[in-house]
This record gives structure tokens, C-alpha cells and sequence, in this order.
């Protein structure tokens, strides 16, 4: 898990307007707590004076009143270091943030948010991709039934499609082995596979090549099969409902390059085809064997399904032993997140963080600029992540928000960003 945040550094552009008249959530793993009366909150009317007081502060002067300010404000976590002493920050200020995390029923949301309460209010669902890397003898509810036993079912299926086709079992319909996988998907379907994948490449299996295609234009899938062998390469259909625009005119696009290469055997699909996906009836209607439909759920949102069946093509790559490390580090972070004092909690810190900035500062962006080569899609994923996750316009009761709700992020690698 570490692998995947290792060496990200991100920065803060403030206009010359400031304001403190907007509101963003506190952070970025649970659905947006309600922000009618934000503005209204003592913290916040708190903060508010103090902004006035900490603006102008020089990071100089922060480090010169306080010699111990490195190890102030740092914390540790399921094998992360965060250092937000650069920060235009005091004790008092982290102390007003806190307030109005707990003013604003923090502790509650990300309690309702873990049992599996139905927080996305719009489609009435459960939030639980944190039970997509539960232990195994765990338990969490939704409509009264247990979903860690199916969750790990899928991952054992996952497990042993991937055994097979990374030790050459599984053949293709011509008798040759498999040594391309390419993922056909877009948004959640694509960049976290994607940035999972190239962040752990070291691990990868270096014999077969993988690829992804998300783009509707042509030439992505062009480029992507320009030196391929129909007979040797699989193609990953990530599309919950099979049904989206993007992904399955690519996968059509795919479908007949295969059969233009193998002769035109439409049974050659069911060996260079599998699935990620719910509908079984259209997976089967395109010539996919069902057996090889890797399932999720609805209370799995796409932007965080990487830790699911979409996370295929990142299995195969890296293995399933090495992709089960990635889920436990991903379930320590959820334990932190979920146990942790706010104070100690690194998502509560960088999500208040992400207030002080964006909402008093008048911060409207936030730059990611990962060190590490192994990141470069880093920037990319984390945009739909958060963007997604918290650019709302409405509040939780309908009410049209008229205020931020969180900054823009972008990025690139390091010294090219």
C-alpha cells in the first residue's frame, strides 16, 4: 500500500481574492456531511478570526516560534509518513479544524459509512468499498447479510483465473499461451487499474505485456494492438452494467480484430474474453462464457473499485499474493481512518487541511507532483477520486450549494509537473 503514496508532493496556488465564505466536506472518504449551515457554525465563525491572524504568517517565522515543529506536526500510520509541517498552520489551528470536524458530526458519518448505513442518499445505496478488503473472517452488514463472504469468493475466483493464465494453463483458442492483457474500461474501470498497476509495476510479471484502453478514439485501441497476436492476448471488459458507450464500442472494436485474426471463430471469444462486470445476460449475448464474469456490487462506487473485481488486470499483473498484500494495506488505512483520534487520523488531517486552504485561503487547486516515476498516474486517479467524491453542488437535502466544495487537483511526475 505504501508503494502507492510513497514520495507524493502536492502544493497549494492561492489567488490574490481570498475568502472565507465557502465550504468544502472534511474529507475525502465519506459522502459530503451537509453544509447548509457551515458558514453558520461557531467553528467556523472561529476559524474565520484566526484566518485573520495566520494569513500573512512566513513558514519562517512558524519554525522559528516553534524549533519542534517537524515533529509536531507529523504523523504515522499503516507504514505512511505525513509531514504537514510546511503547512501555513499553528496547534491552534489544527485544534479549530478538529472543532469543526466534530461540530460538523464527523465521527458519525464515518461510523455510518462503516456499518454499511446507506449514505449515498441519491441512489439510496451503502458506501463500503472498505469491505472489499476485509479480512476474510470479518463482518459487515448490508440489508442485514453479510457481504464478506461473496466479497472473498470473487477473490478466490480472481485468484485462480489468474494462477492459470500467468502460469500458461489457461491457453488460448489456438492452443498458444496468453502473454497480453489488455483492460478494456473507462473512469473508475480505468485509472485505478491503470495507476495501480504502473505503481507496483516492480513487481509485475515481466513476460507479459499489459495495456489499457479507455478512450472512444480509434487510435487508442490502434496503438494498443498495433504489435499484438490475436492468438496469444485477452481482453478485460470492466463495465458494471456492460453497457457503457465508451467501453463497449471499444470492446466491439476488440471483438471483431480478434475474429478478423483468428479466422472468424466466434468460439474463440469465451478464450480471449472475460468480464468485470453484473449483467450476465449481455456478457453471455456477446459470446463471453459466464464462468469467466468476475462480479461487484452496487455498494461498490466506480471511482473506489479498484480494490474489486476491476482490479483484475492488476492481479494478473502482480499476482495474487502481492495483490492481496495491497488490499491489507488498504484495510489498515480504512482501520486508522475508522479508529484513529482526529488529531492522529491522516485522512482527517489532510481533508481538514484541504478546508483551511480551499475555503479560508481561497485555494482553488491543489497541484500532485509524485517524485516516484512508479506514480505517474497518481495525479490522474486521485482527480476523479476527489473531484468526483466531493465537487457537489447540492447538499445532502437538495439545497443548491453556493460555495466550494472542493479544489481542483492536477499534477504530473515530480520534475516534469
Amino acid at each position: 500500500m505504501a508503494a502507492l503514496y510513497a514520495g507524493v508532493h502536492s502544493k497549494r496556488f492561492i489567488p490574490n481574492d481570498t475568502t472565507i465564505e465557502r465550504v468544502t466536506d472534511v474529507t475525502q472518504q465519506v459522502e459530503p456531511i451537509s453544509k447548509r449551515q457551515a458558514t453558520k457554525r461557531q467553528a467556523w465563525r472561529d476559524l474565520g478570526v484566526h484566518y485573520k491572524k495566520v494569513r500573512d504568517l512566513h513558514l519562517r517565522d512558524l519554525f522559528a516560534n516553534d524549533p519542534e515543529r517537524g515533529e509536531h506536526f507529523t504523523l504515522q500510520a499503516a507504514g505512511l509518513y505525513l509531514d504537514y509541517s510546511k503547512n501555513r498552520i499553528t496547534a491552534e489551528t489544527i485544534d479549530l479544524l478538529i472543532g469543526l470536524a466534530e461540530e460538523s458530526g464527523l465521527r458519525e458519518r464515518i461510523d455510518a459509512m462503516f456499518r454499511g448505513d446507506k449514505i449515498n442518499v441519491t441512489e439510496k445505496r451503502a458506501v463500503l468499498h472498505t469491505a472489499l478488503r476485509a479480512p476474510r473472517d470479518a463482518s459487515i452488514l448490508v440489508d442485514g447479510k453479510n457481504v464478506v463472504p461473496e466479497v472473498h469468493a470473487v477473490l478466490d475466483r480472481m485468484a485462480d483465473f489468474a494462477n492459470r493464465l500467468r502460469s500458461g494453463a489457461w491457453k488460448g483458442h489456438t492452443g498458444k499461451r496468453i502473454r497480453n492483457v489488455l483492460n478494456i474500461g473507462i473512469g473508475g474501470s480505468d485509472l485505478g487499474p491503470v495507476m495501480a498497476y504502473e505503481a507496483l509495476k516492480h513487481y509485475s510479471e515481466r513476460t507479459m505485456t499489459f495495456r489499457f484502453i479507455s478512450n472512444v478514439d480509434g487510435t487508442d485501441f490502434a496503438e494498443a494492438v498495433r504489435d499484438l497476436d490475436p492468438s496469444e492476448t485477452l481482453f478485460i471488459i470492466s463495465s458494471k452494467t456492460f453497457t457503457t458507450l465508451e467501453t463497449m464500442t471499444n470492446a466491439q472494436t476488440a471483438r471483431a480484430w480478434l475474429l478478423s485474426g483468428l479466422e472468424g471463430d466466434q468460439q474463440a471469444i469465451a478464450k480471449h474474453f472475460v468480464a468485470v462486470s453484473t449483467n450476465a445476460s449481455d456478457v453471455a449475448k456477446f459470446g463471453i462464457d459466464t464462468a469467466n464474469m468476475f462480479e461487484f456490487w452496487d455498494w461498490v462506487g466506480g471511482r473506489y473499485s479498484m480494490s474489486s473485481a476491476i482490479g483484475l488486470s492488476t492481479m494478473i499483473a502482480i499476482g495474487p499474493d502481492n495483490f492481496h498484500d495491497m488490499l491489507a494495506g488498504l484495510h489498515a488505512m480504512d482501520e486508522h481512518f475508522r479508529t484513529a483520534p482526529f488529531e492522529q487520523n491522516l485522512p482527517v488531517i489532510m481533508g481538514l487541511l484541504a478546508v483551511w486552504y480551499n475555503d479560508f485561503f481561497g485555494a482553488q487547486t491543489v497541484a500532485v507532483l509524485p517524485y516516484e516515476q512508479y506514480l505517474k498516474r497518481f495525479p490522474a486517479y486521485l482527480q476523479q477520486l476527489t473531484m468526483e467524491s466531493n465537487g457537489k453542488h447540492v447538499t445532502l437535502d437538495g439545497k443548491k450549494v453556493a460555495h466550494q466544495t472542493g479544489p481542483v487537483y492536477w499534477g504530473e511526475p515530480g520534475t516534469n509537473g
